[in-house]
């Protein structure tokens, strides 16, 4: 009794979440609606274990590109003989792994001391730059996977995006560090130190100068690596979580590994191995898991029961007619063409669901693309000729022809006239065939009539239009 009690409240709460018609408006309940949504989705997609996968791939591939990245990003540093500022933040890196971590560092930086690029080789440097690409070609994949994008960027977008922010990347980290070094060093700063507040204020500021670096490189990292746009503020949103959850999975990491001498007793020297997969793997988690709460927090119409929604008839229909509307109201107004985005966010439906069906108006001719960026829509013809019809005729429509294929379907747009086959039963149909074939004949003769008296109600009407015509 109490399980049944406990399991239909744990279904009220989904449908609260998740098909609520009218949700609310006043705080403090639409923050809790939002988190609750949110929480819903990250949840949803963390058990499905897509996330989990890819965070498995990047590991694999972070073992075999760590070395050439550091080695291709630390060369425009090391040129300019500034590559020692970076090796703290590596070894703040692995310092949740204890002593082991810092070995583990030293040697990364030994080997890409060693690392000459420019006796490599046109040969070696290629196969540099493309061990590194391929590394942020996987990360583009798993975050155009969370955000639904299914085209990655171009080859030279690639090869163009990618290699400018590993050379300049570092180097304007290395640039952050100076200046607040020397702001924090400052004669004013100096002298503000001694007064309070202020000198707790900028004691505070200091330290937390590590952490904000932190959070600004998961911000630029997931306004970059989708290939689609997002907004800066739920970008911040997401690197924040991020790095305070990055920052509290390396005390509790920490921790664990210091504990974890049995480990050591058992695997001897893989454990060191062990444990820096485990941290790798952690730490795409956390990246992941922001990305992943980003998306949600832009696109809060994408949180549904699945990740994928299924695309049942009922709901491509009322989103075709609802997009249609959306478009026909201003456009007879004579206001302007909404956004895509916009009308994704007002219909509360994930943005996928919307970008097939209209996409399917755009290619019937119902609706065009407009804008400058090409992200407003318009209506395709004039509205006097579209109807109802056509769009669920559009959006009902098998583009790949595979009803084409169905050795016996049963034509409902022809089936009209006295046979009314839509309440007879299987097992009636089955015991009289023929009644489909007669309802499809007298359904295209009733058709070819419709079609006769149209033409000539047009004809007429042409007739009397040039009569009426002053010579």
């Amino acid at each position: 009794m109490a399980s049944s009690q406990m399991r239909d409240r744990l279904k009220a709460a989904e449908n609260w979440i998740l098909a609520n018609p009218t949700p609310p408006t006043q705080w403090p309940w639409t923050w809790l609606y939002k988190i609750g949504r949110t929480s819903y989705a990250l949840i949803r997609d963390l058990v499905s274990g897509l996330l989990t996968l890819h965070a498995m791939g990047l590991v694999y591939t972070t073992l075999l590109s760590i070395v050439p990245l550091l080695a291709l990003s630390f060369s425009v540093l090391k040129a300019m003989g500034v590559h020692q500022r970076m090796e703290p933040f590596l070894f703040q890196f692995f310092e949740p792994m204890g002593p082991q971590g810092v070995q583990i560092a030293e040697q990364i930086l030994g080997f890409v001391d060693n690392m000459k690029v420019g006796v490599l080789g046109s040969l070696g440097l290629a196969l540099l730059v493309y061990t590194v690409v391929s590394l942020l070609q996987k990360i583009e994949r798993s975050f155009n996977m969370i955000w639904r994008v299914p085209d990655m960027r171009s080859l030279a977008q690639r090869f163009s995006n990618y290699l400018s922010v590993i050379m300049v990347g570092p180097l304007l980290m290395v640039s952050a560090i100076g200046v607040s070094a020397t702001i924090f060093s400052s004669e004013l700063v100096q002298k503000l130190l001694a007064i309070e507040p202020f000198g707790s204020a900028i004691l505070m500021v200091s330290r937390l100068t590590p952490f904000l670096l932190v959070v600004g490189a998961f911000t630029f990292v997931y306004i970059f690596m989708p290939n689609t746009r997002v907004k800066l503020r739920y970008a911040f949103i997401g690197g924040l979580v991020a790095g305070v959850s990055w920052q509290a999975g390396g005390m509790l990491f920490a921790s664990f590994v210091a504990g974890s001498a049995k480990y050591a007793a058992i695997y001897s020297s893989f454990a060191i191995g062990i444990i820096l997969l485990i941290w790798t793997y952690l730490n795409w988690m956390i990246l992941l898991l922001g990305a992943s709460l980003t998306f949600y927090l832009q696109n809060p119409g994408s949180v549904a029961k699945r990740r994928q929604v299924q695309l049942a008839p009922e709901l491509q229909e009322k989103v075709a007619l609802s997009l249609m509307w959306l478009v026909s109201v201003p456009f007879s107004k004579g206001e302007p063409a909404p956004q895509q985005e916009a009308l994704e966010q007002r219909l509360r439906v994930p943005g996928e669901v919307t970008r097939g069906v209209s996409d399917k108006l755009i290619r019937a001719g119902l609706l065009s693309l407009a804008g400058r960026q090409g992200d407003q829509l318009v209506p395709g013809r004039v509205l006097d000729r579209i109807t109802i019809d056509d769009v669920l005729t559009a959006v009902r429509q098998d583009e790949d022809g595979v009803v084409d294929r169905l050795p016996f379907p049963i034509p409902l747009r022809e089936i009209r006239g006295e046979h009314d086959l839509f309440d007879k039963t299987f097992a009636e149909l089955a015991k009289d065939p023929d009644q489909v074939d007669r309802a499809v004949k007298e359904g295209i003769e009733i058709a070819e009539q419709d079609g006769n008296k149209a033409q000539q109600v047009e004809t007429r009407a042409k007739r009397d239009e040039e009569a009426a015509r002053p010579e």
